[in-house]
């Protein structure tokens, strides 16, 4: 079976005075994505879609140097916009994604909702592997939110935050180029071993 990932960024540098599209991968995340890259599954990937969030470009490239691939970047596949709100401190923002995961259809203070997020991951998602070779695995380098809608979709599922990884970042679930199906749940990028 020729796999796909979905693979979030791990952990960022937060700076409440840099928009968050802007912030990059703490020490900490460059080491785990460092890590997730000497994995052999990383070589097999013959193709790497970024979001163009800094921290989602900056896992995809240390991913890219391992399989010497260039990384192609998909501005649709960011993260849903919570620009409205601006920074939240953690408190708070989980209890806006608490929100925004169980009130799909509605806007959280001005942020994009779930259901249009939704719509438009799966759209990228839906159009990149439209003409994507099925025999070559391939990964999408992007963000929590947006990962968890695109597996709901995945699995026909109703929206819900149930199926949020663990953790807060840097993890991956494995679908088939065939048919689309998972077939491995949220994993640390570091430690997942590949089909």
């Amino acid at each position: 079976m020729t796999f796909g990932l979905y693979i979030t960024h791990p952990q960022v540098r937060i700076d409440p005075d840099v928009p968050v599209p802007q912030w990059s991968l703490s020490d900490i995340g460059r080491q785990r994505a460092e890590k997730a890259a000497q994995q052999p599954w990383a070589q097999k990937l013959g193709r790497i879609v970024s979001s163009d969030e800094t921290k989602a470009i900056e896992t995809a490239e240390i991913l890219a140097a391992a399989s010497d691939v260039s990384i192609m970047l998909a501005p649709d596949t960011h993260e849903n916009d919570r620009s409205a709100t601006g920074f939240l401190a953690p408190p708070e923002f989980e209890a806006a994604a608490d929100w925004f995961f169980a009130n799909p259809t509605e806007s959280f203070k001005g942020w994009e909702t779930a259901a249009d997020a939704q719509a438009r991951i799966v759209s990228a998602f839906d159009r990149i592997l439209s003409d994507h070779n099925p025999d070559m695995p391939i990964a999408f380098v992007g963000h929590g939110g947006v990962g968890t809608l695109l597996k709901c979709h995945l699995l026909q599922i109703p929206i819900t935050r149930s199926q949020d990884q663990p953790g807060g970042g840097g993890n991956l679930f494995c679908f088939s180029l065939a048919d689309r199906t998972i077939s491995c749940d949220w994993t640390p990028i570091e430690t997942w071993q590949g089909e």
